[in-house]
C-alpha cells in the first residue's frame, strides 16, 4: 500500500515549500505530530524561526498534533514574551544589568499561561497569530491573519482579532463522533484504506472504519 513517508521532510518531489516540520524542529520543547506540515516558499524547514520568546528557563511547550496544515507567516507567541504587569511601569529594566537588575521579577509575579497545544487536523491560516497559553481542538480551522487569545473549541472556525468563533464546522453530535473515532490516530495503513470516508461527510460510514 502506497502512502506519504512521514520521515521525509519534502514529500512533494519538487516542490520544497512544503515540509513534514517534525524532522526538522530540534528544540525539544517544540512537539510536532506526524504528517503536520509548513508551507512556506521562502524555507519550510525553518519553523522555529516563527515560534517566538521561546526562551529553555521558562519551560513552557508548543505541542503541535498530527496532520495540521500551518501556513506561511503564522506566529506563535510563547511565555517569554511577557512582561510583569502588576507594577506602574512594565518596563524590564532587570534584563540590562548594571544595577538594575535588583529589581528583577519573582517567577509568580510574570504571566504564565501553560502551554500551547495545537490539535489534531487543524488548519491555521496565512499569518494567524497564536497567544501563549492556548488551547486549539481537533479539527479546528484559524482563519488568516486571526489573533487567538482563548480556546478555540474542537471543529470550530475561528477569525479575527481577538478571533471569535464564526460557526461550527458540523452539529453537535456529528463532532463528539468525530473526536471518538479519532482518526488521526489509526495507523497509517488504515487512514489509507479510508481515506474516501475521512475526506468525505458520512459519519456513520466513517464510524464503521472502526
Amino acid at each position: 500500500m502506497l502512502y506519504p513517508d512521514s520521515k521525509n521532510p519534502h514529500p512533494m518531489p519538487g516542490f520544497p515549500q512544503v515540509c513534514f516540520i517534525q524532522n526538522t524542529v530540534s528544540n525539544p520543547n517544540i512537539l510536532i505530530g506526524d504528517y503536520t506540515y509548513y508551507d512556506d516558499p521562502e524555507d519550510s524547514e525553518n519553523f522555529e524561526r516563527n515560534v517566538l520568546y521561546h526562551f529553555p528557563f521558562i519551560g513552557d511547550k508548543l505541542i503541535i498534533g498530527k496532520f495540521c496544515a500551518i501556513a506561511r507567516g503564522v506566529k506563535f507567541i510563547m511565555n517569554g514574551a511577557n512582561h510583569k504587569i502588576s507594577g506602574f511601569s512594565t518596563y524590564p529594566f532587570q534584563i540590562f544589568g548594571s544595577g538594575w537588575e535588583r529589581v528583577m521579577p519573582q517567577a509568580d509575579e510574570l504571566p504564565f499561561k501553560g502551554d500551547t497545544v495545537i490539535g489534531n487536523d487543524v488548519w491555521i491560516g496565512y499569518e494567524a497569530v497564536i497567544m501563549p497559553g492556548v488551547k486549539v481542538g481537533d479539527g479546528a480551522i484559524v482563519a488568516a491573519k486571526a489573533v487567538v487569545t482563548k480556546e478555540v473549541p474542537p471543529y470550530s472556525i475561528v477569525g479575527g482579532n481577538p478571533a471569535t468563533v464564526l460557526r461550527r464546522r458540523f452539529a453537535d453530535e456529528t463532532i463528539e463522533r468525530l473526536m471518538e473515532i479519532a482518526w488521526w490516530d489509526w495507523d497509517i495503513e488504515k487512514i489509507t484504506r479510508n481515506l474516501e470516508k475521512i475526506v468525505g461527510t458520512d459519519i456513520d460510514a466513517l464510524k464503521a472504519c472502526l
